[in-house]
C-alpha cells in the first residue's frame, strides 16, 4: 500500500508537468508557426499596422473635426462619421471582389493612392475655405475627401483578408487572421500617444497633415516588401494543395470567374444572412467607439481623462492586441458558433456597467471586459466568412459579410448624436448629464445578439458546419 500510494505520489508532479509543458507548447507554437511566415506576410502586416493607426486616428478625432471647422452639431458630425464608416461598408460590398481579379499587391497599392488623395483632402478643407454648416466649403471638400476613403478602403479591406488566406496555411491560418486583428488594433492604440502631444502643441489639422505622411509611408512598405518575388516565394512555401488552388484562381478568365461568383453568391445561404445580420445589435458598441466615447470622456469627466480623451478612447486597440492572439491560441479548437455566442455575450454586459454613472472604475471595467469579449468572437467571426468562402471568392464573401456592419454603422449614427445632446450634451457640468440612462438603452440594444444567437443554436450548428471547424 505505501509503494503505491508513493507511486501515485511520484507520478502526480509528473503529470502536472506535462500538463503545464502541453498548455504552453499550445499557447507558443501558433506564435511561433506565423514568426516564420513569409516576406509578404509580413509586408501585410506591417501595412496593416500604419493603416489601423491612420484609419482609428483619423475616425477619432472627425466628428470633433466636423463641430470645429465646419460648424456642425453633434447630430450632424456624428450623421458625417456614419457616411465615412458606412461607406466604406458599402464599398466593401462592391469593390470586395477587386483583389480576387487583380490580386493583392494591385489592390493595396491602388487603395493606398485612393485613401492618400482623400486624407490630403480633409486636411486642406479648413485652410481652402472659412465657411462653416451644412454644405459649406470646409464641409463639401471633407466630404469629398471621405468619398475617396471610401473608395480605397472597400478594397483595402477584403484585400488583407483574402491575403492572409492566400498566405497562410492549415497551421497558421486562425493565429494569421487573430493576428492581423490584434495588429491593427495596435495601430487603432497608437494614435492616443501620438495625437494629444501634435494637436495640444500644433493643432488637429496637423495631426492629420501627420496620418497622411503615414499613409505615404504605407504605399512604400507595399511596393518595397510585398513584391512580385515575394509573392512567387510565399506561394511556393505553401502546401502543394494550396498552391494547386492559387493556380486554378489564375487560370479563370473574367467570364468564368463572373459565373463562377453568380453560382456561389452567398446570400442564397439564409443561415449565413441571418448569422451576420443578428450581430449587429452588438456591434452597435463598436460604432459607439467613435461616435459616443470621444464626446463621453471629453466632457461627462474632466481633468486627466478628458484633456487626454484619445488614450482613453484607444485604450480597447491596445487591450485587443494583448489578449487576441492568447484567446486564439488557448480556443483555435474550440467551437466557432459556441465561442461567438460566448464572447457576444461578455462584449455586451459591461455596457450595463457604464450606467452606473462616469467614474474611472466604470470606464475601465466597460473597457477591459468589453475587449475580453472582442477577442473572442470578432476575429473568430472575420475567420469563419474567410474559410467558408469558395476558391476565389474570399474577397467577395468578406464584401457581403461585413454589409450588416455597415447598417449597423448607418443606424447608429443616425441615433447617437441625437442621445449624446439629450444624456451628454456640450458645455453642460458632469452632474447635470444623465449618461446612466444613454447607457442602460445601449446595454439592452447590444444583449440581444447573444440571446439571438443562442436561441437559434440548434438550427445553425445543426445545419452549417464550416470548414473553420
Amino acid at each position: 500500500m505505501e509503494t503505491i500510494e508513493a507511486a501515485g505520489n511520484q507520478t502526480l508532479p509528473a503529470k502536472q508537468s506535462n500538463l503545464l509543458k502541453q498548455t504552453l507548447t499550445e499557447v507558443t507554437q501558433p506564435f511561433k508557426d506565423l514568426f516564420k511566415s513569409s516576406q509578404a506576410m509580413w509586408g501585410l502586416n506591417i501595412s496593416y499596422l500604419l493603416e489601423g493607426l491612420t484609419y482609428f486616428g483619423v475616425l477619432s478625432l472627425l466628428a470633433i473635426y466636423f463641430n470645429n471647422y465646419a460648424g456642425l452639431n453633434d447630430i450632424d458630425a456624428d450623421r458625417m462619421v456614419g457616411v465615412l464608416t458606412a461607406g466604406i461598408t458599402l464599398s466593401m460590398l462592391f469593390l470586395g471582389a477587386t483583389v480576387d481579379l487583380i490580386g493583392l499587391r494591385k489592390s493595396f497599392l491602388i487603395a493606398l493612392s485612393l485613401m492618400l488623395v482623400g486624407r490630403t483632402l480633409l486636411a486642406l478643407a479648413p485652410d481652402i475655405s472659412q465657411t462653416k454648416g451644412m454644405w459649406s466649403g470646409v464641409h463639401s471638400i471633407a466630404m469629398f475627401g471621405i468619398l475617396w476613403i471610401v473608395l480605397g478602403y472597400g478594397i483595402y479591406q477584403p484585400a488583407a483578408y483574402a491575403g492572409v488566406k492566400q498566405l497562410t496555411n492549415k497551421k497558421t491560418a486562425a493565429m494569421g487572421y487573430a493576428m492581423l486583428y490584434a495588429i491593427m488594433n495596435l495601430g487603432g492604440f497608437l494614435p492616443g500617444i501620438i495625437s494629444p502631444p501634435v494637436r495640444q502643441n500644433f493643432g488637429m489639422l496637423s495631426v492629420f497633415w501627420v496620418y497622411v505622411a503615414l499613409t505615404i509611408v504605407g504605399i512604400i512598405v507595399v511596393a518595397a516588401v510585398i513584391t512580385k518575388k515575394a509573392m512567387k516565394q510565399a506561394t511556393a512555401n505553401l502546401s502543394q494543395e494550396k498552391q494547386k488552388e492559387v493556380e486554378e484562381e489564375k487560370e479563370m478568365t473574367l467570364k468564368e470567374k463572373a459565373r463562377y461568383y453568380l453560382k456561389n453568391f452567398p446570400l442564397k445561404d439564409l443561415r449565413f444572412l441571418f448569422f451576420i445580420f443578428i450581430l449587429i445589435p452588438v456591434q452597435t458598441l463598436f460604432a459607439h467607439n467613435w461616435l459616443t466615447l470621444p464626446q463621453y470622456f471629453s466632457r461627462a469627466f474632466s481633468g486627466l481623462v478628458s484633456n487626454n480623451f484619445e488614450f482613453f478612447v484607444n485604450l480597447n486597440p491596445i487591450l485587443v492586441f494583448i489578449l487576441t492572439p492568447m484567446i486564439a491560441a488557448l480556443t483555435s479548437n474550440r467551437n466557432a458558433y459556441k465561442m461567438i455566442i460566448a464572447g457576444t455575450f461578455v462584449m455586451a454586459s459591461p455596457t450595463f456597467i457604464l450606467a452606473l454613472g462616469p467614474s474611472l472604475y466604470t470606464a475601465f471595467a466597460y473597457l477591459i471586459i468589453m475587449t475580453i469579449g472582442e477577442a473572442m468572437w470578432q476575429p473568430r467571426f472575420l475567420q469563419w466568412v474567410a474559410e467558408i468562402a469558395p476558391k476565389g471568392m474570399t474577397g467577395i464573401y468578406m464584401g457581403i459579410g461585413q454589409f450588416p456592419w455597415f447598417l449597423t454603422k448607418v443606424v447608429t449614427s443616425i441615433y447617437a448624436g441625437w442621445f449624446l445632446m439629450h444624456y451628454c450634451p456640450a458645455n453642460v457640468p458632469p452632474a447635470q448629464m444623465h449618461t446612466e440612462t444613454m447607457w442602460l438603452i445601449y446595454g439592452f440594444i447590444a444583449i440581444l445578439s447573444p440571446i439571438g444567437l443562442l436561441l437559434a443554436r440548434k438550427w445553425m450548428i445543426k445545419g452549417f458546419k464550416t470548414k473553420a471547424e
